[in-house]
């Protein structure tokens, strides 16, 4: 059985003087990713490995996550950026299968395609939302539409 931690970066600047993908958090998102981290450990769902998009935002996110549940450093793989949500499949479906629980930190509006695709779950995904998809696949290569089972959703918004 497979478990996917979907987590939308939190929130970035918008100021000018930034390429997109250079986008560094707000305080107040470095706060709320240091939240929804809380939230996963207290809830005992902390994923074994984290895989990032490698703009700065969301591998951000992802270095906050993976230090305060203590965690390897997150590995990257620039598909995940501007990625739709059969690219993000993909990504998903090359996954070490060595890992059962992995933590993907991505963008929107690719993340919310995802979860929907995946569950059939239409949710609002707003920055720093952590979703907890359940699968009954034993390998990743195998995870496809409407396989998984959404089992946890929280945002520092609810």
């Amino acid at each position: 059985m497979k478990k996917l931690l979907l987590i939308r970066h939190a929130k970035a600047t918008h100021e000018s003087g930034y390429a997109d993908f250079d986008r560094p958090l707000k305080q107040s998102g470095m706060q709320d990713a240091l939240f929804m981290a809380n939230v996963i450990k207290n809830r005992s769902i902390v994923p074994e490995y984290i895989m990032s998009s490698p703009a700065l935002r969301t591998l951000t996110t992802a270095q906050i996550f993976a230090e305060h549940l203590h965690l390897p450093p997150s590995a990257t793989d620039p598909k995940i950026y501007e990625a739709s949500e059969f690219a993000l499949v993909n990504v998903i479906n090359n996954l070490p299968d060595e890992y059962d629980y992995i933590a993907l930190v991505g963008h929107n509006p690719g993340i919310s395609q995802l979860l929907y695709y995946l569950t059939g779950q239409l949710r609002d995904v707003p920055t720093c939302a952590v979703a907890l998809i359940s699968f009954d696949n034993d390998d990743w290569r195998s995870i496809t539409s409407e396989d998984g089972h959404l089992s946890f959703y929280d945002s520092p918004k609810d």
